[in-house]
């Protein structure tokens, strides 16, 4: 691998470093104590096309490699993952399910728009009693003239404060399993949708988490993503996208607790002199610097083999298990660098760390990740 930078590649991280240092830094604080997802942030963010990512440009992206994308991703994140995250949408689990599934009349109305920083966008796939089995929703869609009527609920979904449509996947019959599953795209305004947000999450505070209730909701058939029983394979499309997403938001992370974990040992003094000078100390320092650059070196690869049109899907579950316990080590580390100050949010790191533990979690828990991991070294998945 080439990891020498283009000049075009040089401009994107510039472009999103300068950004998020200016208009980021000064304000996550804020909007992260009062739960809030900065869209005015999020709209100056699309204007510079950062929000486009590898979506084509016909579709309103900036056609960027995956590489690139990357890139711009851990830049973002250094300061807010959860913009980072904003920064994927169009590339990641809900754009690229419309782009791989969608029809040409969907990729305009929906895609384009989000691609150009138009969003939210919201994906609603997780139950109550499913988590990652998604084989085994309950959410049912039934057939009526015209279209679809959706029945159940969705928990855990972000975004569903301020989301302009949401992709929700739903079952034609249980006893079908994945064979089952279709996938539908729904504005929050339609009749009988409902979404309550919860409060005082442990982290992605910013993110508007919570409960989708469908109420008989009608879908118009327009709006299926995908064929009747294809539901499995939008989620899954969606889910390995977004893990190169998931996986750059956390290098970004882990680069976020070192610098901030820097300049806190070198401007803390005890006993005569500041604590860089302790070994201990050091050594937590030397470990994030090596967390962070095997976790970048992970997720390029990954997006190299990407823009080599391969789905890498062992390597997506690799980067995405290795980069999130990397971020939360390294946001343990920072805490115990920045001691008792750590648990003041006038620091950074306090946030890192609540937002670190959700990485381990979402778009399949590192668990799960495991599994898949040793299942492909054995020979067990092909």
């Amino acid at each position: 691998m080439d990891f020498s930078l283009t000049e075009e590649q040089r401009a994107v991280v510039d472009l999103a470093a300068r950004f998020a240092e200016k208009e980021i830094a000064p304000r996550v604080r804020d909007y992260d104590r009062e739960e809030r997802f900065p869209l005015e942030i999020y709209e100056m963010m699309g204007g510079l096309g950062l929000t486009g990512g590898v979506v084509p440009e016909r579709y309103g992206g900036t056609g960027m490699s995956h590489v690139t994308y990357a890139l711009m991703i851990m830049e973002l994140a250094r300061h807010c993952q959860a913009l980072a995250g904003a920064a994927s949408w169009a590339s990641g689990i809900a754009g690229m399910a419309v782009l791989t599934y969608g029809t040409e009349d969907q990729k305009l109305r929906y895609l384009k728009p989000l691609a150009e920083g138009h969003g939210p966008v919201a994906f609603a796939l997780t139950e109550p009693h499913t988590g990652s089995d998604v084989a085994s929703l309950r959410t049912r869609a039934i057939r009526t003239q015209g279209g679809y009527t959706l029945r159940g609920s969705k928990i855990w979904v972000s975004m569903i404060g301020t989301c302009r449509w949401m992709i929700a996947l739903a079952t034609l019959d249980p006893a079908l399993g994945r064979k089952g599953l279709t996938a539908f795209i729904l504005e929050p305004g339609w009749k009988g949708l409902a979404c309550q947000p919860f409060s005082n999450k442990l982290g992605f505070r910013p993110m508007e988490t919570g409960e989708v209730v469908f109420d008989d909701v009608f879908v118009p058939a327009e709006n299926r993503l995908g064929a009747e029983g294809e539901g499995f394979r939008v989620a899954m499309c969606a889910v390995e996208n977004g893990r190169l997403g998931v996986a750059a938001r956390c290098v970004g992370m882990i680069r976020g607790c070192l610098e901030e974990s820097i300049a806190y040992a070198r401007d803390r003094v005890t006993f005569g002199e500041a604590i860089a000078s302790r070994q201990l100390i050091q050594s937590k320092i030397t470990d994030m610097a090596v967390w962070h650059e095997t976790a970048r070196l992970l997720v390029l690869r990954l997006a190299a083999l990407k823009d080599a049109g391969e789905r890498g899907r062992e390597h997506a579950s690799m980067t995405k298990m290795y980069a999130s316990d990397m971020a939360m080590r390294a946001a343990e580390h920072a805490m115990q660098v920045h001691g008792a100050y750590g648990a003041s949010d006038e620091y950074h790191v306090g946030r890192f760390f609540r937002d670190a533990k959700l990485m381990q979690v979402i778009e399949g828990t590192n668990e799960i990740h495991r599994t898949l991991v040793a299942e492909y070294a054995l020979g067990l998945r092909n």
